[in-house]
């Protein structure tokens, strides 16, 4: 079995789509863990905000079976892959750390490059898995939120009752 860290987010109908996404991975997968849940401002783009989490899942598929079966459930919740990379999102799951391996092809690129970049990926992953290390940067999650001046202004931690519909 992998363990698995993804990265969630919606910024279309976010808090439903969020919800559905969450409940498909709890369906899915026997474990399913989930970080706190933030909105923040749209980067790269003029749009609404975001609602991102991290989850954490064990699976047996292989990299690009998970990958596939990702996008098969955003596409069912109708994403549009005809768009910018940067714009609206209804669901955006993507996966960012498969244990502690190193994957760097066309499709699949793991450890994903924006836990690096971006406070909506990197804060709800450390909050959900602090003492994890980074494969490639040998550091703890925690460490590396501490120490990445990432600008975090416009993470704002929420409360969403997952039991709503």
């Amino acid at each position: 079995m992998n363990r698995v860290y993804l990265s969630l987010g919606s910024n279309v109908d976010a808090e439903s789509h969020i919800r559905a996404g969450i409940e498909a991975l709890q369906s899915a997968f026997s474990e399913c863990r989930l970080s706190p849940i933030y909105r923040s401002r749209a980067v790269g783009f003029e749009g609404d905000d975001f609602i991102n989490l991290a989850a954490v899942i064990e699976t047996g598929m292989a990299p690009m079976e998970l990958r596939a079966w990702l996008r098969e459930l955003e596409d069912r919740f109708g994403r549009d892959r005809s768009t910018p990379r940067y714009s609206d999102r209804t669901l955006d799951i993507d996966i960012l750390l498969i244990d502690d391996r190193v994957l760097h092809t066309s499709e699949l690129e793991i450890p994903r490059g924006e836990i690096l970049k971006f406070a909506h990926v990197l804060k709800p992953l450390a909050d959900l898995a602090p003492s994890l290390v980074h494969p490639t940067e040998k550091r703890t999650l925690a460490d590396i939120w501490r120490d990445s001046g990432i600008d975090d202004s416009s993470l704002e931690e929420i409360d969403l009752d997952l039991s709503k519909r």
